[in-house]
């Protein structure tokens, strides 16, 4: 049995350092560094990444929060007030569209080319992605996946979130040994951000990127969805796994419109080349 659970790294007195909040923290450093470098390779101030780097956190927090909320709706009304400031219940896409909405209305007051701005930050959400699944990996915050046999089976004894009552839930040993979802997430994301990174210097119009990374994220997190013990909307998908598709389809249709554009912005070949090729 694999045991990778570390919540927390040292406690001093009163002071404790949780593994989550120092992944957390260092997606926050290497994210915003792939922003800066994008914005200076683009042409613009790559200072600007602060800015967004602490409104993406502010938002995302929010966001995530919320999304919390109305996944567990009649927990919150039961405590409000434990529910609000318990370490637990942050949820991924809320955590995203509220990090998207923060920093987009960033760059729309400060009047910056939104959809250059946006590819300068797509690979940076992946890559954060990847690091901060180590720290749920680390903290075992309740994304772990269903039980299987498979020699890189793990265990979340020591999990910062509900294992024991999971497992008594479900009446499965205390040792039953789990997909590693963080891990297959941490890989896939990374895998993104290498796409991500590679095609950014091939040209393409303004947008594409972000809907490059809509599509190869929704889809990495449609798979790990599959093993997770998130519980299923509707059709046998989980709430994440719809929001996942509607991510995908929007990204492949912007690229298609994009597509498009570019074809019918092309200009029309001269009537004598036209008869060669026919």
């Amino acid at each position: 049995m694999v045991r990778t659970v570390h919540p927390i790294i040292f406690s001093i007195g009163p002071l404790t350092v949780y593994s989550f909040g120092v992944m957390l923290a260092i997606a926050f450093l290497v994210s915003g560094n792939v922003v800066q470098r994008e914005l200076a390779r683009k042409g613009m101030d790559p200072e600007l990444a602060s800015s967004f780097v602490v409104w993406a956190a502010v938002g995302g927090l929010v966001g995530s929060r919320v999304l919390s909320f109305v996944d567990d709706w009649a927990g919150f009304v039961r405590d409000p007030l434990a529910f609000v400031f318990t370490g637990a219940g942050f949820v991924f896409y809320g955590g995203l569209i509220g990090g998207f909405l923060t920093v987009s209305t960033v760059i729309w007051r400060r009047g910056l080319p939104y959809w250059r701005v946006t590819d300068c930050i797509a690979p940076a959400l992946a890559i954060g992605q990847a690091i901060g699944r180590i720290g749920c990996q680390l903290a075992g915050d309740g994304d772990w996946g269903v039980p299987t046999t498979l020699p890189w089976g793990m265990s979340f004894p020591n999990a910062i979130i509900g294992w024991e009552q999971w497992t008594r839930e479900n009446d499965l040993p205390i040792d039953v040994r789990v997909h590693p979802a963080p891990v297959y997430e941490t890989i896939l994301y990374g895998l993104v951000f290498l796409v991500l990174w590679r095609r950014r210097l091939t040209p393409h119009p303004d947008g594409y990127i972000l809907w490059m990374y809509f599509i190869l994220s929704g889809a990495a997190r449609f798979l790990v969805e599959i093993v997770r013990i998130n519980p299923r909307f509707a059709f046998g998908l989980s709430e994440a796994q719809f929001i996942s598709l509607a991510l995908m389809a929007i990204g492949a249709v912007q690229i298609w419109r994009g597509a498009g554009a570019a074809m019918a912005a092309a200009p029309a070949a001269p009537p004598s080349e036209r008869r060669r090729a026919s």
